[in-house]
């Protein structure tokens, strides 16, 4: 015989007690899932409805069995900024495991812990109402369900007994609040069992001992959450002990029809409270992994004792109570953890702000501290890493906002206002400091390996202590931080909760120490540059009576100087006329009146550049000095001047004279090989880059400011163009741009008044052109000339040979010094004569430069030859 789903369904509603028993042997958690969703909605849609018309005053009973279980909401604690923000002093303090091993918000000392949302009276009438027609059922036909008239009749509910049971599942099934969800239980059970008092115990773990403590105590219908939410009501019980610790042992259910009669009775219960047990009916609460999370208990039957019906109804009731006590003690935790993350990185952000002062940052751990831990007194105490036997170098204390007051007014009428407050006790924090262990006293009157040997001089009790220590990011200890006396609202002692909570501040406080120490010993060194770029620059700036000779001084012509002739010979100057010399150059090209340059402040400015080079062979003043004037004379006479606008023009003048400051004799590859500090400070054209800086430093110095009448952009524009004429003399900037250079000219598509970047290019030509300049000039003054490079450069090939113990190389090795007519005939084709060669081309004014470079190799190539010839005979 088949049977069709209509056949199965109608036998399924005729045989209630199997359906209920199949669905429990072999419904999925899916199936559950999707029911209690489905459940939800409709729910959730009629408790509106319930809302809607309890608020417009409409009085009528639930339209369906769905509208009885709207009512109550679940409290959530709200988690605030303000908990942990400075400018809400004294901070709220966080969380803690009481004496019961409970997880719990430490409640602030001038606030009550936070009180639950009241239970919606609304809800209770509908689910009391829903209830009694259950406890007192209409007529049943046939074991059908028949609809019932409630109220004023507008309404009906069908009444079963497995659709009541799922009514309550409901109640508790959205609820994530444990101590919530706890109350709703235990209320949902009274009405359900017609209890006159329930009672509800959460097992506990501490160190490997379980425990039933009391969630909530002697629950009825009509008592509020926060009536039954006190915390002097916890009961702590042992597995094994009592009724309840048998049941939580065991995992089977005690019903005990009179309590009296019974030896696991605990009398005494009564005996302080007054009140009567008759009956008890106990049973264990379990999650959907069969594991033992509480016990519920109830106590006294309103008529009659606890039947075996009622024991089957506290089952199926208590196994889907047991999930959802899971849940919301998984969701508690979480909420927990985030708290604590959440004041933890806010106290990070705290300490991280401000760093300083190390003053400021021990302000600001020693204030969280004692109100994150909610204790009397903290101080922490820093060590000294560069002499350990003085233990600890400096002491900060800080005491809560009430103790503060109260020693302020002792002391005003002790007239001792210096008094210190906060016991270092020595022996504890240089044992915590010397050994990195944690030192928790609980009771100091019975501590025996410690002595508080400074409470009588500051005249207070140390009841409690937790001495932790503050490593930094390499774990060393620092120093430690020191708490004194837990709060008596918040409990007797220091827990391991604050033992943890006080480990990952200290985490903070370290890294907030290291980087304080490592800001005031940066803000120290700094000063100290500071005070020594003043003193530099005061020797480095030509004094006021050297400038003023040269001011006062007449400035003789250029002729005079003959400074517009390309075979210009410096050592017909003396060094003062060097700087006269040099004035004029300025001078002729109206620098001054353009710019608006002080004559003084040139002539100091010009003193200053002189005094800033080193008397080395040849990147001297002198070479500086040549190779302004070769400049000076290619825009006069060499046809530049029409090419360069007056920006330009002065960015050139004030390179070609500053382009070798402070040069040490020794090329880039040299800084490089003996890993000097100028190397590690620019990778590349690296004197060229201290040149600049060495320039920049002097247009800045007081008495110096030769463009201190320009405008922001207009100086911008000149360091600019002086920053790239100076890094152009590095011959490998050279390469890297002449054949860019050689190709406009090639090219004829020249455009130097309209294009700024080939006049870019042609800058940087130019100065190369100008540092090389001595191998234009007439045979003798070349020659003399090379003979400085060269001894310059043996010089350097010395210090790699004796100090760095490495073979240098030709053109640096005193042993091939006759091979140097040689190297320079090759200096001049590889960089010389194309570089002239182009700019010819660009200006009929250059040519004689070009001339003098020819000239000078066919006097280094008569000497290559006679050496070769004499080497060969």
């Amino acid at each position: 015989m088949v049977l069709d789903e209509h056949q199965i369904e109608a036998w399924l509603d005729d045989h209630p007690d199997f359906t209920f028993d199949y669905f429990l042997r072999k419904a999925t958690q899916s199936m559950i899932n999707t029911w209690l969703a489905d459940r939800v909605i409709r729910i959730a849609a009629d408790e509106r409805k319930i809302s809607d018309a309890f608020t417009t005053g409409d009085d009528r009973p639930p339209s369906s069995a769905s509208e009885a279980s709207a009512g109550r909401k679940t409290p959530i604690r709200k988690i605030s900024h303000e908990d942990i923000n400075p400018n809400y002093l004294p901070l709220k303090p966080m969380v803690s495991t009481n004496e019961q091993g409970s997880l719990s918000f430490y409640a602030p000392e001038n606030q009550s812990p936070p009180t639950p949302r009241r239970n919606n009276n609304l809800g209770r009438k509908l689910k009391a109402r829903r209830i009694s027609h259950w406890h007192n059922p209409p007529q049943i036909k046939n074991g059908t369900d028949v609809e019932v008239e409630e109220g004023d009749g507008n309404s009906t509910a069908v009444i079963d007994e497995r659709d009541m049971i799922m009514e309550l599942v409901m109640d508790i099934a959205m609820d994530l609040d444990v101590t919530s969800v706890s109350h709703r239980i235990l209320q949902n059970v009274s009405i359900l069992l017609e209890a006159d008092r329930c009672s509800l115990f959460l097992v506990r773990e501490k160190a490997g001992e379980k425990f039933l403590v009391s969630r909530l105590f002697d629950v009825n219908k009509e008592s509020t959450l926060e009536d039954n939410v006190v915390k002097q009501n916890e009961i702590r019980i042992k597995f094994g002990q009592g009724i309840a610790g048998l049941v939580a042992l065991t995992g089977n259910t005690l019903n005990i029809p009179d309590a009296y009669k019974d030896k696991r009775f605990n009398q005494n219960v009564d005996q302080k409270t007054g009140y009567k047990t008759k009956c008890i009916l106990c049973m264990p609460i379990k999650d959907q992994g069969k594991r033992i999370v509480g016990v519920a208990q109830v106590i006294n039957k309103n008529q009659g004792v606890f039947t075996l019906k009622d024991e089957k109804i506290f089952a199926s009731y208590l196994g889907f109570c047991g999930i959802a006590i899971h849940n919301a003690q998984i969701f508690e935790k979480i909420q927990l953890e985030n708290r604590r993350n959440e004041i933890l990185l806010d106290l990070a952000r705290c300490l991280f702000e401000e760093q300083s002062s190390l003053s400021i940052v021990m302000e600001t751990i020693l204030t969280h501290s004692t109100s994150l831990l909610s204790c009397e007194r903290a101080s922490v105490l820093l060590a000294d890493p560069a002499h350990p036997e003085n233990l600890f170098k400096k002491t900060f204390e800080h005491v809560s906002d009430q103790v503060a007051l109260e020693s302020k007014l002792e002391n005003l009428q002790n007239g001792n206002s210096n008094k210190r407050k906060v016991p270092f006790n020595i022996a504890i924090t240089s044992f915590v400091q010397q050994t990195g262990q944690i030192v928790n006293v609980r009771d100091a009157e019975k501590e025996t390996k410690f002595q508080f040997v400074e409470d009588e001089e500051l005249g207070f009790t140390t009841r409690s202590l937790l001495c932790i220590p503050i490593r930094d990011s390499l774990r060393q200890v620092l120093g430690v931080i020191q708490l004194v006396n837990k709060m008596p609202k918040a409990g007797p002692y220091f827990t391991q909760s604050d033992v943890q909570i006080l480990e990952a501040f200290a985490i903070f406080c370290g890294l907030g120490i290291s980087n304080t120490r490592m800001y005031e010993e940066t803000a120290r060194l700094a000063a100290k540059q500071q005070v020594i770029l003043e003193v530099l620059s005061y020797h480095a700036v030509a004094p006021p009576t050297e400038s003023l000779q040269l001011t006062q001084s007449e400035i003789p012509s250029a002729k005079s100087f003959d400074l517009l002739s390309y075979g210009f010979d410096d050592s017909l100057l003396s060094d003062y006329d060097t700087m006269r010399a040099t004035v004029r150059m300025f001078i002729d090209m109206n620098i001054p009146e353009k710019f608006h340059i002080n004559i003084g402040t040139l002539s100091r400015w010009v003193a200053s550049v002189k005094r800033n080079y080193r008397p080395v062979r040849y990147h001297n003043w002198r070479h500086a000095f040549n190779v302004c004037q070769s400049a000076f004379c290619m825009i006069k006479i060499g046809g530049l001047l029409n090419v360069f606008n007056d920006y330009e023009q002065l960015a050139l003048l004030i390179s070609c004279l500053s382009h070798d400051l402070d040069h040490r004799g020794t090329n880039n590859a040299f800084q490089a090989k003996i890993e000097h500090p100028l190397a590690r400070l620019y990778s590349t054209s690296t004197m060229e880059h201290h040149h600049y800086n060495q320039c920049l430093m002097l247009l800045q110095s007081d008495g110096c400011e030769i463009l201190s009448h320009l405008s922001s952009t207009e100086y911008a524009r000149v360091i600019k163009l002086v920053q790239h004429a100076i890094i152009s003399t590095d011959l490998a900037v050279y390469f890297k741009n002449r054949t860019a250079f050689f190709n406009i000219v090639k090219s004829g598509a020249r455009d130097w008044a309209n294009n700024e970047i080939q006049r870019d290019v042609l800058r940087g030509m130019v100065m190369t052109a100008t540092d090389v300049s001595a191998i234009t000039k007439p045979w003798l003054i070349e020659l003399k000339v090379a003979e400085q490079v060269a001894e310059e450069f043996f010089e350097q090939g010395d210090i790699e040979k004796n100090k760095l113990m490495q073979e240098p190389i030709d053109m640096m090795n005193r042993k091939l010094k006759h091979k140097l007519p040689n190297m320079q005939v090759g200096f001049i084709d590889s960089i010389c004569l194309p570089l002239y060669e182009a700019l010819s081309k660009t200006s009929k004014g250059l040519k004689p430069m070009l001339d003098g470079c020819l000239d000078n190799r066919r006097h280094w190539k008569e000497m290559s030859q006679k050496n070769e010839a004499g080497t060969s005979m």
